[in-house]
């Protein structure tokens, strides 16, 4: 069993399409990384990383209803293979699935919204 656990930012509102068992949420999530330091001026550099995660019935339903672009998501989740021919070829790719999550810190425009309701 895998087990994989990624830490980023939503890029955008999350929509959902279906309902209850046919929930299913796409959503990208961002973070940055440590991508070594500069050696003229000896700064830390940083690259971000950005993945595509599909999460499916309450779990889709909860994190489009509760998180705005901008929130921390700390998300556990699985690789899944993917694979299909198109004009005679074979495209390889993954999925993300999502495991499990827990909202993380909120991101600016959650934050505003709760000192204009405060």
């Amino acid at each position: 069993m895998q087990k994989n656990v990624f830490i980023g930012n939503l890029a955008r509102a999350v929509a959902v399409t279906g309902t209850g068992d046919r929930a299913v949420a796409r959503f990208t999530l961002i973070a940055n990384e440590y991508a070594g330091k500069d050696k003229e001026t000896g700064k830390t550099r940083e690259r971000s990383v950005a993945i595509q995660f599909t999460a499916f019935r309450s779990k889709a339903e909860a994190i489009a209803k509760n998180a705005m672009r901008g929130d921390q998501l700390i998300v556990d989740y699985r690789v899944e293979n993917n694979e299909y021919e198109k004009a005679g070829e074979i495209v390889y790719g993954y999925n993300f699935i999502l495991e499990d999550f827990v909202f993380g810190a909120p991101g600016k425009e959650k934050r505003e919204q709760f000192s204009r309701a405060g």
